[in-house]
């Protein structure tokens, strides 16, 4: 450790964010529709990355209702077998998350529509929709 610095230690929760946002930062999504209340009726997603395909892309959900939140599986989330929890929060001031399985990221990767309820926060939730 250099002089005049201290050491600082962080819980394996706040690893495990940090390291998730670390992947998702810079990753750009398209967001549509805005409002208070849920439509039902999500827009259909923009994949972001290299390409469509099962390799080298980043899924890009659409997500109802949106006001600032952003939905976006990593390339190297798309195999984790055990399913992954998505925080959505993006620019919105509270957060979402979006609980996807084993077998949603084995769909979402082999371009199958998979469509998926956000958890309740600030009185509402959303759909959110990847292909």
């Amino acid at each position: 450790m250099a002089a005049g610095t201290t050491a600082q230690s962080m819980s394996r929760r706040e690893f495990t964010l940090a390291a998730a946002m670390a992947v998702l930062s810079g990753v750009a999504i398209s967001v549509t529709g805005c409002g208070g209340s849920d439509s039902g009726s999500p827009a259909s997603p923009s994949p972001t990355g290299s390409g469509t395909g099962s390799t080298g892309s980043d899924r890009t959900g659409a997500i109802s209702a949106n006001h600032g939140h952003t939905a976006v599986v990593a390339s190297a989330q798309l195999g984790a077998s055990g399913g992954i929890t998505l925080n959505i929060q993006g620019s919105s001031a509270h957060p979402h998350t979006v609980a996807l399985s084993g077998s949603d990221l084995s769909a979402i990767a082999a371009n199958q529509r998979v469509s998926k309820e956000s958890s309740s926060d600030a009185g509402h939730t959303h759909t959110v929709t990847f292909n």
